[in-house]
């Protein structure tokens, strides 16, 4: 009998906070080519409802929130709260809770380049990866807020691949 839970056919989306909504906006759009979907307004609670549901502070505020995709099915759900106390620093990525969203793109050293020409902040030039992942090339680069992002790019697949029952998503075999 599977543990799994019933029904799970994969990731809907992926929610963070920013410091400023249209400068995510800007970026998420206008950087990135992720398309605005549709918005949802203030909330707040006037018991614990904030902290039982969505466990902050109950005298916390979602400002707005924001929904976006991004490329071939990528949900990102965006907020901006008013926090009822001090804001934590934005984890790393040795951090427990650290985060990074990777992107897959066609042509890296194009993309690379694109997010220079921008001014984005890209950490170092694209590595070659080994072992199980070979075949792949990727580089970090951070958001006007500091979260980090990650391009990845294996047009001929990775080494993994050959003779894998499973492969991990990728846009020229998305039904796998």
């Amino acid at each position: 009998m599977s543990s799994a839970i019933p029904g799970v056919r994969g990731l809907d989306h992926v929610g963070f906070t920013v410091p400023d909504l249209d400068q995510a906006e800007e970026f998420l759009v206008g950087v990135l080519g992720a398309v605005h979907v549709y918005t949802l307004g203030a909330k707040r609670a006037d018991d614990d409802w904030m902290q039982v549901h969505i466990g902050v502070d109950p005298r916390t505020e979602i400002r707005e929130i924001r929904f976006y995709r991004l490329g071939t099915g990528t949900n990102l759900e965006v907020f901006q709260y008013d926090a009822a106390g001090p804001q934590a620093p934005q984890p790393r990525n040795s951090d427990i809770g650290g985060h990074h969203l990777a992107l897959y793109v066609d042509d890296m050293d194009a993309a690379v380049a694109a997010l220079r020409e921008r001014g984005v902040e890209v950490m170092g030039d694209p590595t070659a990866s080994r072992q199980a992942a070979e075949g792949q090339r990727w580089v970090y680069f951070r958001s006007p807020w500091g979260m980090q992002f990650e391009l990845v790019s294996f047009p001929g697949g990775k080494a993994y691949e050959v003779g894998a029952p499973v492969r991990l998503w990728h846009p020229a075999h998305p039904a796998e």
